[in-house]
């Protein structure tokens, strides 16, 4: 076991991150000892480099971020139950969101809604963009790989792939994903790509579109199951709406997963819904939105806030993966160029997830 490892770090908000050796952690006695196979490169870890989330996550800096970690087992501590089922060279995937396990949300499984003192790897506890970090074993899940699927298939899944899921099972909750109805997945970026899979798997018959402003994405969503796609650039509600209605005969739609969180989006959204529609919000790109508050209280509209995923969804994404089910567009980052490769996340530039591989 070497004693050092590379690092990279956040020393200063709107700075590239900066790259360090530093002390291989040490794992509590509740914490297992990961080797970083893969770390997954998120918009919200650019953004986490600009301080967009200090007003409600305030952080000490210097920090390693990186949320969505695959690895394997090099050491745990003393007091990880032999019957937690997690040995020395096993692989496991992290989620991310370390509640503190006393609140109303953590005794319900939603540690990532934790009301205490809950944590987020690389939002305060060192992250992925590591070569080992220590996790408390709780919150290490098991992945049994089929052919050729090593950690950088499945590190994207505990966020990109874990935070769609959720919000697509809200929506199917609502009873809008059925035969007749239509569903549509904004913004097909590194959410996106597994929501429209998600969206099929569960669509019960209903069409399922894709929206988003590049065509390459568009073109990944019809590979990944997609029946219709439209491109919203420079487009207005109408010119949406007269899309849908060429492509599925109907003009609005019955339940909206958005995966951007833009305005413009939302602009769109919440004027192509049916009555009693819902929208269920994972993206994050502004950090406010306004809708038309007669429209939605005049049609009933829903709108679900829908928040990262909880140990049971990552878990069932990781066994849908294992088994095929779901598709990934890794592009494979070496750790020394990141930073170039966190402005292509930024820009949008990016098909699919780009994936840190140590």
């Amino acid at each position: 076991m070497p004693k050092k490892m590379k690092a990279a770090f956040i020393w200063k908000f709107d700075e590239p991150l900066r790259f360090d050796e530093v002390d291989v952690p040490e794992p509590k006695p509740d914490e297992l000892l990961l080797k970083v196979g893969a770390c997954g490169m998120c918009r919200s870890d650019y953004q986490q480099m600009h301080g967009y989330f200090e007003a409600a996550l305030p952080t000490e800096l210097p920090i390693i971020p990186g949320h969505e970690i695959a690895g394997h087992i090099v050491d745990k501590g003393e007091l990880v139950p032999d019957g937690a089922g997690l040995d020395e060279g096993d692989l496991v995937a992290v989620d991310p969101g370390w509640g503190d396990g006393t609140c109303e949300q953590c005794r319900k499984g939603n540690t990532q809604l934790c009301t205490g003192s809950g944590r987020w790897v690389g939002f305060g506890p060192p992250g992925g963009y590591a070569e080992y970090v220590a996790v408390p074993y709780q919150h290490a899940v098991t992945v049994h790989p089929g052919d050729g699927q090593g950690p950088e298939f499945f590190a994207p899944l505990t966020d990109a792939g874990a935070t769609p899921y959720r919000g697509i099972k809200k929506l199917v909750e609502r009873g809008n994903f059925t035969a007749g109805h239509t569903v549509v997945v904004t913004g097909i970026g590194g959410l996106g790509s597994y929501a429209v899979q998600y969206a099929r798997l569960f669509s019960g018959g209903a069409d399922v579109v894709a929206f988003s402003r590049t065509q390459d994405k568009l073109d990944l969503a019809l590979k990944y199951g997609a029946d219709h796609v439209v491109n919203t650039r420079d487009a207005t509600p109408d010119d949406v709406q007269a899309q849908l209605e060429k492509l599925t005969g109907r003009r609005r739609v019955d339940a909206i997963l958005d995966c951007s969180g833009a305005q413009a989006s939302i602009d769109i959204a919440y004027r192509i819904l049916n009555s009693g529609s819902d929208v269920a919000q994972v993206g994050l790109m502004s950090s406010n939105a306004t809708f038309p508050v007669n429209l939605v209280v005049g049609t009933e509209l829903t709108w679900h806030g829908s928040f990262w995923s909880n140990h049971q969804d990552i878990a069932e994404v990781l066994a849908l993966a294992a088994a095929g089910k779901i598709h990934n567009t890794v592009t494979p980052v070496k750790f020394e160029d990141v930073n170039e490769n966190l402005e292509k996340v930024a820009r949008g530039d990016v098909v699919g997830r780009q994936v840190i591989v140590f």
